[in-house]
């Protein structure tokens, strides 16, 4: 005999989940409220759909591995999205500390990188197939900035000359200022006669640059970009916010917690998203493993009126992280790692007596882990705000004030400047 569930709430994956007594049943692409009927073969129909559904604007949505969910309202998303960290909180104890949820898709992605490969003598382009390896052929990407809704498309050609055989190839494409910065990676040194051929095709497709692994083989337009004040060239292959209203509002939150600052430390600083701004405000001391992107920084504050002092460092955090008499000359930190979190770096801020930790994490199973290092030495959690600048997708950013109790000495040396 069939039965009647429904779907009670979204899980992590951004399946529907029932919660019934013998255990909870996942649903792909099924949302809360909706009721479906449970065949005896382990099959569901849908009976009656929610009230929440709204019609998927992806044609291939439900196939491409990129989107998890576009077919549930604003109301029942929000609340998946803070849930997710509540939920990471929770064995804190702080699961309260959510403060705000942050949408920041804006007009779109400003990068995206393309898988490619040749299937006999087509040219394929796009995003992985959901649990596959297979890629999906695309003609456009909806949740891309208008620039680059078309791009797999169009860098075909492009494709065409650097697929010589099975192995894959992938395209990093970034809007810029000046044009779509395009940065190939799986493939070897280009010989001469190559980086002719690509040369000539950069020209066709109007790029402003074209490198190999980071290796220029063309620059007809410097890749420009507005931090603040400051005009940043972009070096080749570097990371840049997903979106720029994700960059605004992390920079928004990150700047929201600073309290009569002086002297501040952007670890992790990448191309000085946050230390260029920080330094509207403060000294900074900027660090970060990539050369090229320090070297941004510094030729991005040449001649800029209004910016207090940014300082640089080339250096490995998650080998030589900074020790507690570096970081305690500063009075604010913000640190800003990679997915895998700052386990290193996290320990040695526990130690220190930094006033103000403010986090910027981009995954959050190394939040946590990274936000208990602090709590257990002796930081207090304040507020955690949701950046939701990859929407459709699991993924989700916070921004989390960590602070320490002022000791008497500390506050006295305040007293005497």
């Amino acid at each position: 005999m069939s039965a009647l569930i429904t779907i009670n709430r979204l899980g992590a994956k951004g399946d529907g989940v029932a919660d019934r007594e013998n255990g909870p049943v996942f649903i792909a692409r099924s949302i809360p409220g909706d009721v479906f009927r449970m065949n005896s073969e382990n099959s569901f129909d849908l009976e009656t759909p929610s009230p929440h559904r709204v019609k998927a604007f992806c044609s291939v949505f439900g196939q491409c591995g990129g989107c998890v969910i576009q077919e549930v309202d604003d109301e029942i998303y929000t609340k998946w999205k803070k849930a997710m960290v509540e939920t990471t909180l929770a064995p804190l104890g702080l699961s309260d500390r959510v403060s705000s949820f942050i949408e920041a898709h804006g007009k779109g992605r400003r990068r995206v990188t393309f898988h490619t490969r040749r299937r006999d003598d087509e040219i394929i382009i796009g995003f992985m197939r959901q649990k596959s390896h297979e890629i999906i052929d695309l003609e456009e990407c909806p949740v891309l900035i208008p620039s680059l809704k078309k791009s797999a498309f169009l860098l075909k050609p492009l494709a065409r000359i650097v697929l010589k055989n099975d192995k894959p190839i992938d395209l990093a494409v970034t809007a810029t200022l000046s044009g779509l910065d395009v940065d190939i990676r799986g493939h070897g040194p280009a010989s001469p006669e190559l980086r002719m051929k690509l040369t000539l095709e950069a020209e066709a497709l109007d790029l402003a640059r074209l490198s190999l692994h980071g290796d220029v083989i063309v620059e007809r337009r410097t890749p420009k970009l507005h931090i603040g004040k400051a005009d940043l060239i972009l070096p080749p292959g570097s990371f840049l916010q997903a979106t720029e209203a994700g960059e605004a509002a992390l920079q928004h939150e990150v700047l929201s917690h600073l309290k009569e600052p002086k002297r501040v430390a952007d670890l992790f600083a990448g191309i000085g998203t946050f230390a260029l701004r920080l330094a509207e405000q403060a000294s900074v001391h900027a660090v970060e493993v990539e050369a090229s992107s320090i070297h941004a920084i510094a030729r991005a504050t040449r001649d800029i009126a209004g910016l207090k002092p940014i300082t640089t460092e080339t250096r490995d955090l998650f080998r030589r992280p900074l020790v507690p008499q570096e970081l305690n000359v500063f009075d604010h930190i913000v640190i800003d790692p990679p997915r895998a979190g700052a386990e290193a770096q996290m320990r040695l801020l526990a130690s220190s007596s930094v006033p103000r930790v403010i986090s910027v994490s981009c995954h959050l199973g190394s939040f946590q882990r990274d936000a208990a290092l602090l709590l257990a030495g002796g930081y207090r959690l304040g507020t955690v705000s949701v950046i939701d600048q990859f929407r459709y997708s699991t993924h989700c950013e916070t921004v989390a004030l960590f602070e320490r109790e002022p000791t008497k000495a500390k506050v006295k040396r305040r007293l005497l400047g």
